[in-house]
């Protein structure tokens, strides 16, 4: 069955779908050598970008919640994380992720800084 939305989202448009194949390819490589899933790898990453940053997945699904647990322990090297970044960038993905070009991300969000935060 295909999902006809999907093909509205320019990453999955014919001319972008077979790069982005093999980027999922070799982010689905590299978790399957550490052993763990490539959503469990992407959520491992998010959590070494810094103590300020933290996921926020959502499941329905209790098994995908134990997945999303799993990925605390995972423990990137500066190598893996570099590694990673190397084919999994924003940049290494082939077109945009919205239809049109755009939409309402962190990027344009009004948030404060960690260091600005009070504990009243």
């Amino acid at each position: 069955m295909v999902n006809h939305g999907l093909q509205r989202i320019p990453r999955f448009q014919a001319e972008n779908l077979e790069h982005n194949k093999t980027v999922f390819e070799r982010v689905n490589d590299m978790a399957t050598k550490m052993g763990c899933t490539p959503g469990q790898l992407a959520l491992a990453w998010v959590h070494h970008q810094g103590s300020d940053v933290c996921p926020i997945p959502g499941t329905t699904k209790i098994e995908n919640f134990d997945q999303n647990i799993g990925a605390l322990s995972i423990k990137l090297t500066p190598e893996e994380m570099t590694e990673l970044e190397s084919f999994a960038s924003a940049e290494a993905v082939k077109g945009d992720r919205y239809a049109g070009g755009t939409a309402f991300t962190w990027m344009e969000s009004d948030t404060p800084p960690l260091s600005s935060w009070t504990s009243e």
